[in-house]
């Protein structure tokens, strides 16, 4: 039996409302606006669902789920300001609402494989 074109239709709207409330929260946070990082249950209760729904529906239509949503949005823009900046690493975890730079630190390293430093060192290197 197909899916309704309602449901369908449904799926759609949540991931495009997700996506603008995602995109506004980012630029809120890299702004310096607010001080911390929404959740899934956050953006869920934003959009007036489930945050399970939530997740199951953002998960299907992109592939990807909030928390990914998240996690990459602040990795890039963390590589990108260790690029083309010369902030201390301190203040960029700042940026991002790390209470504790190691706890940057550590999520950069999980994500990208090497610490920020070495993110910063390789990149200058490349570019000489």
């Amino acid at each position: 039996m197909p899916i309704p074109l309602k449901i369908l239709s449904r799926k759609d709207e949540i991931t495009a409302d997700f996506i603008k409330i995602y995109e506004a929260h980012l630029s809120e946070l890299f702004a310096g606006k607010v001080n911390y990082r929404m959740s899934s249950s956050k953006f869920a209760e934003k959009l007036f669902i489930h945050p399970g729904h939530l997740t199951n529906t953002i998960k299907l239509t992109t592939g990807k789920s909030p928390c990914d949503w998240m996690e990459h949005g602040i990795l890039d823009e963390a590589q990108r300001l260790l690029r083309e900046t010369h902030l201390p690493i301190a203040e960029i975890a700042m940026v991002f609402a790390y209470d504790e730079p190691t706890n940057f630190i550590k999520f950069f390293k999980g994500m990208c494989g090497m610490t920020p430093l070495q993110y910063r060192k390789s990149v200058q290197s490349q570019s000489q």
